[in-house]
């Protein structure tokens, strides 16, 4: 699995609190995001796939994390993702996340489904994520923040799916499976 060597250390969210869930995405506790990560603490999570009409086919915007990130800089994913707060929804979290990470508005985010894994890193850091899909559509012009994004593109349907089976090793381990789960809703 390709990984950043960076730790947490360079991330201004670490102290952040994620819920802490069981299983079936009930809350069990909260610790920082920090803590969640070095222990590889079942947490609360969501993936944006934001989407567009372009030429009369429906593209799908992808990100490229930032290289500075504590895992998987360098790597493509959905739109955004991110974890809700404590008493925030996960559906506020997202409207919130994608003005913060992208610079633009989402419009009608609903989620599609969730899913649960896990993905231990070289770094020791770990993503065990109980992950809330959300798809919407993006309203107005993109401006990443750089420390979170190092690029972003708008691909067809068509395009991320072969994408996803011919080229695996660009992805972030949880977009595979955030990605198709949004794309059998659109």
């Amino acid at each position: 699995m390709n990984a950043a060597t960076n730790t947490m250390s360079s991330d201004p969210a670490r102290g952040d609190m994620l819920i802490l869930v069981d299983g079936l995405d009930r809350p069990v506790g909260t610790a920082t995001k920090e803590d969640a990560h070095r222990q590889g603490l079942l947490h609360r999570a969501f993936s944006v796939v934001l989407t567009r009409e372009h030429e009369g086919t429906t593209e799908v915007l992808l990100s490229q994390r930032a290289a500075g990130k504590y895992h998987s800089g360098g790597l493509w994913a959905n739109s955004c993702c991110s974890h809700p707060r404590e008493d925030e929804s996960v559906v506020d979290a997202a409207y919130r996340r994608v003005r913060e990470e992208l610079g633009c508005e989402a419009c009608g985010l609903r989620e599609v489904a969730a899913f649960a894994y896990r993905a231990p890193f070289d770094n020791g850091l770990v993503e065990h994520e109980y992950d809330h899909v959300l798809v919407g559509t993006c309203v107005g012009e993109l401006a990443p923040d750089p420390s979170e994004v190092s690029g972003v593109r708008w691909a067809s349907v068509d395009e991320v799916a072969r994408e996803l089976a011919n080229a695996p090793g660009v992805w972030c381990a949880w977009a595979p499976m955030a990605l198709s789960l949004a794309l059998r809703d659109l």
